[in-house]
């Protein structure tokens, strides 16, 4: 759980941004996964914090943070951040959404980021092929025209489990975790709200120009799309390398926490002996 002393905001030009900072040492970033929140990394912070300085934002309308009203885009809000902090270069640690806005951050802001790690995604250009991937967004689409937004929920978090298994085969309270953040963010909007994100362009052709230590954390079992595309991500960067979790999708920190923080822990500490 989240202490209230550990949560801070940083008012922006057109509202806040709510973050989780604690700890002490070198700077880590955790970037949680579209329509959750920081809690997403609840099983990691505690463990990070004894050795790491550890910041957990909430995105621009999602958890704490408030909704956008103008364009912009998530990697600034980032950069914004993380200067007003004054703690770049930092470790930027992403999961699906998340990961794409630290590949970003690399690309458009290279100073803030020392080390990346991402888990279930490649750039913020993702391309969808699995059918699997398709009806869930068919779903989604469904329950947004329709006003549905506890369909819109459970449409979003049958992404958790992957393409080969059921809710009913996680732990239940892993989905509980994962329900409750997609509500609060999904009640902090409407259907006819514009989306004023602004995309980073040409990630893919410009990702071959990322040089710092790049880690792909993926779940087993996640869709082929996810786990392709980090693949590939890490195969275009000047250093790169992917790790599996098996019998675990696209939350593998929150499936099998201890084994992420091993994998997690293990990396941070061999590129920090490789660079000290």
């Amino acid at each position: 759980m989240t202490r209230a002393s550990d949560m801070f905001s940083l008012d922006i030009a057109d509202g806040h941004l709510a973050y989780r900072d604690t700890g002490a040492g070198r700077p880590l970033v955790l970037l949680h996964g579209g329509f959750l929140d920081h809690h997403m990394w609840d099983d990691q912070v505690p463990v990070l914090a004894s050795d790491y300085r550890v910041i957990a934002p909430d995105a621009r309308g999602h958890g704490g943070s408030s909704n956008a009203s103008a364009p912009f885009r998530q990697t600034d809000d980032l950069a914004a951040l993380l200067r007003h902090l004054d703690v770049g270069p930092a470790i930027l640690v992403g999961l699906s959404m998340g990961g794409a806005i630290a590949v970003d951050t690399a690309l458009e802001h290279p100073d803030l980021v020392s080390v990346l790690v991402v888990s279930g995604v490649g750039t913020s250009e993702p391309e969808f092929r699995d059918p699997w991937i398709h009806e869930i967004q068919a779903e989604q689409a469904r329950a947004l025209a329709e006003g549905d937004a506890e369909g819109y929920v459970e449409a979003f978090t049958r992404m958790a489990p992957g393409p080969h298994r059921t809710l009913d085969d996680l732990d239940q309270d892993v989905v509980r975790r994962l329900r409750e953040m997609t509500r609060r963010t999904v009640a902090k909007h409407t259907g006819a709200e514009p989306d004023h994100r602004v995309p980073v362009t040409d990630t893919w052709e410009r990702a071959a120009k990322i040089t710092v230590p790049v880690l792909a954390i993926n779940g087993g079992i996640d869709s082929d799309d996810h786990i392709g595309m980090a693949e590939r991500l890490v195969h275009t960067v000047a250093n790169g390398r992917v790790t599996t979790i098996e019998a675990t999708a696209h939350y593998p920190n929150m499936e099998r926490p201890d084994t992420f923080n091993e994998i997690l822990g293990d990396f941070l500490r061999t590129v920090s002996a490789q660079n000290g």
